[in-house]
């Protein structure tokens, strides 16, 4: 007996399929407390997400000399449509002064009230040190800072905006999503097994093994995260869920399928379980093996969280792919054949699976493969032309909601009433021996004003510049551009220019090269992996061929239903996770903060001159900045090669015709039928 064979028996055996189980509920009793402990190891900040290489990450990390990288600002502003009154103004500063006795407000650093030029608004910033929970304590240092300012209101609405207050409304979209996914995916999980087994106690032992395997992915996750570096985050924790049960799933249908045809064919379970493992097993391995390494070539992304997503599903992946092939048999043959109750497959009967509308289908495709393999190929380049309205530029924060929160209505009514760039400014970090040379290049840069004297520390200058333009837009990303041209050539500067816009520039530049790179990637190794699993060098290519149509068809029709139906923002790209909308300003007064609280005149000037567009207008060009995190077009295609299809029969298409000839009562449907047949007998004898 081969090597293979005497494995396969192992879940299947009599004796062993009990020891399978009992190692299985030894890994789960000590998964478990592990796989509880992966929130708490995720790490969600900026360092996470950002491309590890890019300009602005370089000065974030410069930047903890100036103040803690888990410093959220904040902006309260209050609006009267009608004008502000002298009691709106009071209760304006007395709520300051109360914000600045919260404990996570940073010491000094509640700048205002600073009223508006038309006299309808009030804004105050407030910098918010969140700690080690980072945009995940968000919602709790905004609900203190809603509770002051609304005592006493009156009738003066404010919102609560900027990088906390639009932190904060992430975090509640986001809250328990985790838990919905997991449900979710369970829930869709048991409705296919259903439709697929149409036994109510059937689906029970997929779940359960597909349950098994999250749990201790979880728990190899945590390790790996806890002992050997491996970077986790929301993201990559919350597709693990999908993933594990789609995968597991996906394995199952294969394994009961082929148990279900032997139990046929065998008068003993564990016979027919054996063989269904020899003939199902090389097919799933082939197939999780393909998945896994097309997620490890990820870590050839230069966005970071991209980068710790590939191996953290390739964990998930090979678990669950273990599990299939080990705990999902042996719980298989440890019940009796009543488990497919009411469709019992009692040895001997028919299979009926030759019969029946997907036999019809194939029957119906063999003698004319050609005409089918042409049609199914224009239908899918007519479903790809979708990927000629497809915008995948990104969200604004607006945009990465499907309602409009609280910060994102502060960020309208900011618009109306203040300059566009106000509040989150473009940071130049240098050496500080070139602080004067460096701040004189800044000013001079078209698209930037106001801006602060350098704060020195640690060697390093800091400053910032007001954007004349909305933070999010491409003229504020070509403002990046000139800015960086300008201190570069500062020499002896080596200076970086960083803030939340020069932030969403390197991730939208890094996606692009993500995307350029990885999916030729993938490709590349999914057509050398079925090389070598068919040992031929045409059926890979027609194989990746079908890979690529498919996925550009998917794609093609996401694009349109998410512009044209849904609505959507940005095309198919969506938000990432919260609470990475980063400004970063220096502890000293005075630069930054201080600074513009002293310019309130010059402020009012630039909102006369900035204050254009209708309300929808500036909603969608308001100062909304894309968080950077996970991109599901930066995920690989699960181009798993599922193995070699075992037709019934298969059939010489020269002989059919002559066949055909010989007998022209006969449809060549029914030719095929009898050759199948005759061929499927003499391979059982």
């Amino acid at each position: 007996m081969s090597r293979p064979s005497k494995i396969a028996e192992i879940p299947a055996g009599r004796w062993t399929k009990w020891l399978v189980v009992g190692l299985w509920l030894v890994v789960i009793v000590l998964a478990f407390p592990l796989s509880s402990k992966l929130t708490g190891a995720e790490k969600n900040d900026a360092s996470a997400w950002l491309p590890g290489g890019a300009e602005s990450t370089k000065v974030l990390d410069v930047q903890s000399h100036f103040q803690s990288p888990n410093v959220f600002p904040g902006v309260v502003v209050y609006e009267r449509s009608s004008g502000l009154t002298a009691a709106d103004r009071a209760k304006a500063a007395a709520d300051a002064r109360m914000f600045a006795r919260l404990h996570n407000v940073v010491p000094g650093q509640v700048v205002g009230p600073i009223p508006s030029a038309d006299g309808q608004a009030i804004q105050t910033i407030l910098k918010v040190d969140l700690g080690t929970q980072g945009w995940a304590g968000a919602s709790k240092a905004v609900d203190a800072i809603r509770a002051i300012a609304n005592s006493n209101a009156n009738g003066l609405v404010f919102h609560i905006t900027g990088p906390l207050g639009n932190a904060a409304d992430s975090n509640n979209v986001f809250k328990g999503i985790d838990g919905t996914l997991l449900y979710s995916a369970l829930a869709v999980v048991i409705v296919i097994l259903l439709i697929t087994y149409r036994s109510p106690v059937l689906w029970l032992l997929p779940v359960i093994s597909s349950g098994v395997a999250l749990i201790t992915a979880e728990a190899v996750v945590y390790l790996f995260a806890a002992h050997a570096g491996l970077v986790v985050n929301a993201q990559s924790a919350g597709i693990l869920y999908v993933l594990v049960f789609g995968a597991s799933t996906d394995y199952a249908l294969l394994i009961v399928a082929r148990y279900r045809e032997e139990l046929r064919r065998h008068d003993r379970r564990h016979a027919a379980m054996a063989e269904a493992l020899r003939r199902a097993g090389p097919a799933i391995i082939a197939s999780g093996s393909t998945v896994i390494v097309a997620l490890l070539t990820l870590f050839s992304a230069e966005l970071n969280s991209t980068k710790d997503l590939g191996p953290v599903l390739a964990i998930g992946v090979a678990v669950g792919m273990v599990a299939m092939l080990t705990l999902l048999p042996a719980l298989m043959v440890i019940f009796p054949r009543g488990v497919f109750w009411p469709y019992r497959p009692g040895y001997g009967t028919a299979e009926p699976t030759s019969r029946g509308i997907w036999a019809r289908i194939g029957w119906s495709i063999a003698p004319r493969p050609r005409l089918v393999w042409i049609t199914t190929a224009v239908l899918l380049g007519i479903l790809a032309l979708g990927l000629t309205g497809l915008k995948a530029h990104g969200l604004t924060a607006a945009q990465g909601f499907r309602g409009h929160p609280d910060s994102v209505i502060g960020e309208t009514v900011l618009a109306q009433h203040f300059p566009a760039g106000a509040g989150e400014p473009v940071i130049v970090i240098g050496n500080a021996n070139a602080a004067a040379p460096l701040r004189s290049a800044f000013a001079a840069t078209p698209g930037i004003a106001d801006v602060t004297p350098p704060a020195v520390r640690a060697g390093h200058a800091y400053l910032e510049g007001t954007l004349t333009a909305p933070p999010d837009s491409q003229a504020a990303y070509a403002t990046i551009d000139r800015v960086r041209a300008a201190v570069h050539a500062v020499p002896g500067a080596a200076a970086e220019v960083g803030g939340s816009t020069a932030i969403n520039l390197d991730v939208e530049r890094a996606s692009a090269h993500d995307r350029n790179v990885i999916i030729p990637l993938i490709l590349v190794v999914v057509l050398i992996i079925l090389g070598l699993l068919l040992r031929s060098l045409v059926a890979p290519l027609i194989l990746t061929a079908t890979v690529v149509l498919s996925f550009a068809a998917a794609l093609g029709v996401s694009a349109f239903f998410f512009s044209h139906v849904f609505g959507f923002g940005g095309g198919v790209r969506v938000p990432r996770r919260p609470g990475h909308r980063l400004q970063h300003l220096p502890d000293d007064p005075g630069a930054g903060g201080g600074d513009q609280a002293r310019r309130p005149a010059r402020r009012a000037r630039r909102a006369r001159r900035d204050r254009r567009g209708d309300h929808l207008g500036r909603l969608r060009a308001g100062r909304h900045v894309r968080r950077p995190g996970h991109d599901p077009g930066h995920l690989p295609d699960r181009a798993g090669f599922r193995g070699r299809v075992r037709h019934p029969a298969r059939h010489d298409r020269r002989a059919v015709r002559a066949r055909h000839r010989a007998e022209p009562g006969h449809r060549p449907v029914d030719v095929v039928a009898k050759q199948a047949g005759a061929k499927a007998r003499s391979g059982r004898g």
